[in-house]
């Protein structure tokens, strides 16, 4: 997904390490990893023990015990397939059990109000999971006031329902990336409901006596 370039800002780099993994995430569910990114998934050693720093670990071990060539073959069959495959990653199928349906035109509506594109080289109808995913970098990023109700509207709905069925599969590393975008979508809903209700602080100016 593209957008038009925002003005230059102070990077916050919170914000940059959210918008980091959902293009990770969205990078891992359009295509297959390379050797060099199975390598550097395979040396993170996230600390702590929630939820979230155990589907890191998790990932991170079964990228240590995979390789291109097969994780290539386990993307094709559970994330493609020759009709579809094992999952069917589209906002449409999760919503209405079809692809290109109102979930898609829903989506593109809004997309085109917030500017945001379809990549050129991209095959894929924008409500693909990891197109959704790259979309909330790009929100996280440029446009924070609008993340919320994109999650909310486009997200929340459906992306966990598929991202337990990609923890159900038999491949180890596609499970643990099932593992680990519920987790880390789980925390993103904290993080979103806990903002909800602020209010910018008014400053009032008390009468003179």
């Amino acid at each position: 997904m593209t957008q038009e370039p925002p003005m230059a800002e102070p990077r916050d780099e919170t914000r940059a390490l959210r918008a980091d993994i959902y293009r990770l995430l969205g990078r891992l569910l359009r295509e297959p990893p390379d050797e060099a990114l199975l390598a550097w998934l395979a040396t993170l050693a996230p600390e702590g023990d929630g939820d979230l720093a155990r589907a890191w670990q998790g990932l991170a071990q079964a990228a240590g015990a995979a390789s291109p060539a097969a994780l290539a073959r386990a993307h094709f069959r559970h994330l493609v397939g020759v009709i579809e495959g094992d999952i069917t990653p589209y906002a449409s199928w999760y919503h209405n059990g079809a692809l290109m349906d109102e979930a898609l035109v829903a989506l593109r509506r809004d997309l085109r109000r917030l500017g945001i594109a379809r990549a050129e080289h991209s095959r894929d109808p924008e409500d693909h999971l990891a197109a959704e995913l790259e979309v909330m970098a790009l929100l996280v990023e440029t446009t924070p006031q609008a993340e919320a109700g994109f999650y909310r509207r486009h997200l929340l709905p459906w992306a966990d329902r598929c991202l337990a069925d990609l923890a159900a599969v038999a491949t180890p590393f596609y499970a643990r990336l099932g593992e680990l975008g519920r987790a880390f979508l789980a925390e993103e809903e904290r993080r979103l409901a806990a903002t909800d209700g602020e209010a910018p602080v008014r400053f009032v100016t008390p009468p003179v006596p």
